[in-house]
């Protein structure tokens, strides 16, 4: 469809019915928001009112002549999703929201494969480019707070066939997260001795908990993300300096540790030559992906937080501190701390809950009690990602109804009273089931598969994240409008985009050589698919959809781009002038305090 063309489809405007003519298209979806926001009647019983809160909300019909690109935009703006998540939600889910079993258990099987310095440079690469996603997303999220937000984008800025892909990996993605947390957690209460018969019933104890947290809806999650994600920093942070204690030879043993792990006998690297070391180094990636997924959360909930635009930046910008201190510094404690030899680490020959370096790491050194204590984190932990897997898979599957990738009888639309999206809220409390799998033998060679699986569909949301910011400010320039009109730049700018989205490409061609060619061992089809199936998964998606749809183009023009359609800010002119006004108030402050809101 050419600009020409574009200009001639009907005035998104006339979606709905305005209650007058100056009302926009963003003043009538909050109206329609406002008249739909479910109160209890006190003429009936709290029963009746229970069930009430379950019926689906009905929302206006959509004008049928508009092209299904904005029918898109408009379905995703107006989703009856409530936004009852505060600052406070957001601040606690950007700061430790992804800490879960890739970082406490995962990093194991990094260290045990590719030595200290290898976890160390294998996190510290992923964490340039992954600087990048959320800076580039918190733009992206503050200006469009829709449902779907991050896989929404792929659908208006970049392609539909890219959009179809990046949903479906991105649900496929936290379907298999959901079942691989409650499966670490179900491993982490073994560290006790629990018998293995009692195994089923843990799973189950740990699914019902996941799935009632989020029956209380948006809430629920913040809630519960807010307190999971307190403990998990609480327990970083004394773990930080505990471990600063026991290198400098204060613990139990008094034993002075210093580098020592680096060196002769150990070793800082895994491999004799420089492209053994390289190849080891490229196996870090695909865990580092997996202990990072989930920052990329805070975008998800901006349709669920009551000011994104003051609320996202500040989330946004705290993933570098976050990974900074809670992964980089303590990941480089446990290396001087845990040999790469370690048989109990995940990787060598033995495997259950004490398999996690960190545990390791205080036991090694004569601590007592607190082993338990980590564990018990790491449990939480556990049910921390996976709940926050349940919140994305269920907001994805809705945007996924509504934009047409999956088909309407499904249902998966379905938003109650409450806001709650129940009937995908019920299909992936289905699929968690596969976390039964713990009480079989194989639950350590099913959690590597897990693993592995996970990683590379994190790579790719990020890479849709990225491609559809350039995509858009691409979509800025073309129209002649500028980053003037934007409520939040990213500070990574463009360029910090297109580095991520180089540096991801670069790794998963890379992930396919070692993945074909592993180190130390023989071409063989289970190590591949092993550690490269999503990859392939998600090229015949991708290719599927544009053979079935005959959309042959890989972009949709820049000038054709909607950039409009579910902003908050409608009035671009009076939003400039605001914009203005808060960075000349703001250069009146203090270097101190415009220091602190430059990073913070």
């Amino acid at each position: 469809m050419s600009s020409t063309d574009f200009d001639k489809q009907p005035d998104i405007e006339s979606v709905l019915q305005p209650t007058t003519s100056a009302e926009t298209t963003q003043e009538r979806i909050e109206r329609v928001k406002s008249q739909i926001e479910w109160q209890p009647n006190p003429d009936k019983s709290k029963w009746e009112n229970l069930k009430d809160s379950f019926k689906k909300i009905e929302l206006e019909e959509i004008d049928p002549n508009l092209t299904a690109i904005e029918k898109i935009a408009i379905k995703t703006a107006r989703t009856p999703l409530k936004r009852r998540l505060k600052n406070r939600h957001l601040q606690m889910i950007a700061i430790g929201g992804a800490i879960g079993s890739g970082l406490f258990i995962g990093s194991g099987s990094s260290l045990s494969t590719s030595g200290p310095a290898g976890v160390l440079i294998g996190y510290l690469i992923s964490a340039t480019f992954i600087l990048c996603v959320v800076c580039g997303l918190g733009e992206l999220a503050v200006e469009f707070p829709v449902s779907g937000s991050f896989t929404t984008y792929a659908n208006r800025f970049v392609d539909e066939s890219f959009g179809f892909a990046a949903n479906w990996n991105y649900v496929y993605g936290c379907s298999v997260s959901v079942p691989l947390e409650i499966v670490a957690a179900a491993i982490t209460v073994n560290y006790w001795n629990t018998p293995k018969k009692y195994t089923d019933a843990f799973v189950a104890l740990f699914f019902i908990v996941i799935v009632v947290i989020n029956l209380f809806g948006v809430k629920g999650y913040g809630e519960a993300e807010y307190f999971f994600s307190g403990v998990k920093v609480l327990c970083i942070l004394g773990f930080i300096l505990l471990g600063i204690i026991l290198v400098c030879g204060g613990g139990p043993d008094h034993k002075y540790v210093g580098g020592t792990m680096w060196h002769h006998p150990y070793g800082a690297f895994i491999g004799d030559t420089g492209a053994e070391r390289f190849k080891t180094i490229m196996s870090v990636f695909v865990s580092a992906a997996f202990a990072y997924a989930g920052v990329e959360m805070t975008g998800m909930a901006a349709a669920e937080t009551a000011n994104p635009r003051k609320s996202i930046p500040s989330a946004a910008k705290q993933v570098f501190w976050r990974i900074l201190i809670f992964y980089i510094v303590s990941l480089t404690l446990v290396g001087l701390l845990v040999s790469k030899d370690d048989p109990r680490l995940v990787g060598n020959s033995y495997y259950d809950s004490a398999s996690s370096p960190f545990v390791i790491a205080m036991v090694s050194h004569g601590i007592k009690g607190l082993p338990s204590v980590f564990n018990v984190v790491v449990l939480i932990a556990s049910l921390s990602v996976g709940n926050a897997s349940v919140y994305g898979a269920t907001r994805i599957m809705v945007s996924m109804c509504e934009s047409g990738h999956i088909p309407k009888w499904t249902n998966l639309d379905y938003i109650d009273q409450k806001g709650r999206p129940l009937v995908a809220l019920v299909v992936i409390s289905v699929l968690s089931l596969l976390s039964f799998i713990a009480t079989s033998s194989k639950e350590d060679e099913v959690f590597t598969w897990l693993l592995a699986l996970t990683g590379l569909s994190a790579m790719f949301t990020w890479f849709g994240i990225s491609l559809s910011h350039i995509r858009f400010r691409h979509a800025l320039k073309a129209q002649g409008r500028g980053t003037d009109e934007l409520c939040f730049v990213a500070p990574t700018g463009l360029w910090g985009s297109y580095y991520s989205c180089g540096m991801i490409a670069i790794i998963v061609c890379l992930d396919f050589w070692t993945s074909l060619w592993p180190y130390k061992t023989a071409p063989n089809a289970e190590d591949f698919f092993e550690s490269y199936m999503s990859a392939p998964v998600f090229i015949l998606i991708y290719l599927g959809h544009k053979i079935w749809k005959k959309n042959w183009k890989f972009f949709i023009p820049a000038k054709e781009v909607d950039i409009d359609t579910g902003r908050r800010e409608t009035d671009i002119e009076k939003l400039k002038i605001e914009l203005a006004q808060e960075k000349a108030d703001f250069a009146t402050k203090p270097f101190y305090y415009r220091a602190y809101k430059y990073a913070c």
